[in-house]
């Protein structure tokens, strides 16, 4: 192998790279943890749920790829990287949220039983431009007093373009967001130091990427990436010379 294929690393921001990432125990249970910050100790188990976009990962369609968890007390966990702008993410993550939480009863269950459900937006683009903060927790309150009405709903938005200047003894979730939005295999391996599972996900990743399948299906997926975003920056440009055209 030459020297260049052998620094080809797998970025996370590609959806396909970071669901295969989250197959990993250990992997998930780290980056979970840093979630709910929590020690990774006091997760004693998550379990991968089956979605429905797996079969696309080789071909030219744009499905989004999550990663849907569920831990030991119930919790589900619903996981998404999202690397282009996409309108109306607000709605998109309130109704899969909303379809997480329904789907937990069958006919005759009693409402006792919902568990929590949390759907997590990692994304890499600007979502919420009115402030300069790279982390959201949303939740159902009283817009009067500002109280919790309750902890079943809640929402993680994570924007990896708001990354604050790095610095000495960061939260594990802030190194999270740097290693899943690292540009280069250097980039990825410098984090992993003192972290176990940040070491963890550059091995899986470092593996990931020696397998010619996995990385064909890497390939394909950002070259469906790719054409997207460039259908949807000449609709944009189409859209602006037409409207230019008719004076507005």
């Amino acid at each position: 192998m030459s020297d260049k294929n052998s620094d080809f690393i797998m970025l996370p921001t590609v959806d396909l790279c970071f669901k295969e990432l989250m197959n990993n125990p250990k992997v998930r249970k780290g980056f979970i943890a840093a979630l709910l910050k929590i020690p990774p100790h006091k997760i004693q188990k998550t379990t991968l749920r089956p979605t429905a976009l797996r079969r696309e990962y080789g071909d030219q369609k744009l499905g989004i790829l999550d990663v849907s968890v569920l831990l030991e007390d119930g919790t589900r966990i619903d996981l998404e990287m999202q690397v282009l702008s996409f309108a109306h993410w607000d709605a998109r993550a309130l109704f899969y949220l909303g379809k997480l939480f329904t789907e937990q009863l069958q006919a005759g269950d009693s409402y006792a039983q919902l568990k929590k459900c949390i759907h997590v937006s990692i994304l890499n683009f600007i979502h919420i431009p009115q402030d300069q903060e790279y982390f959201h927790s949303i939740c159902l309150c009283d817009r009067k007093t500002g109280k919790e009405y309750t902890d079943l709903f809640e929402l993680l938005i994570l924007e990896l373009k708001k990354l604050p200047a790095k610095k000495e003894g960061e939260d594990p979730l802030l190194q999270w967001l740097r290693f899943l939005g690292a540009k280069n295999r250097e980039e990825l391996k410098s984090m992993t130091h003192d972290n176990e599972y940040l070491a963890e996900a550059f091995t899986e990743l470092d593996k990931l990427s020696s397998d010619e399948q996995k990385r064909l299906e890497y390939e394909a997926r950002q070259k469906t990436l790719r054409d997207y975003n460039s259908l949807m920056e000449d609709a944009e440009t189409r859209g602006l010379e037409k409207a230019m055209e008719k004076g507005m």
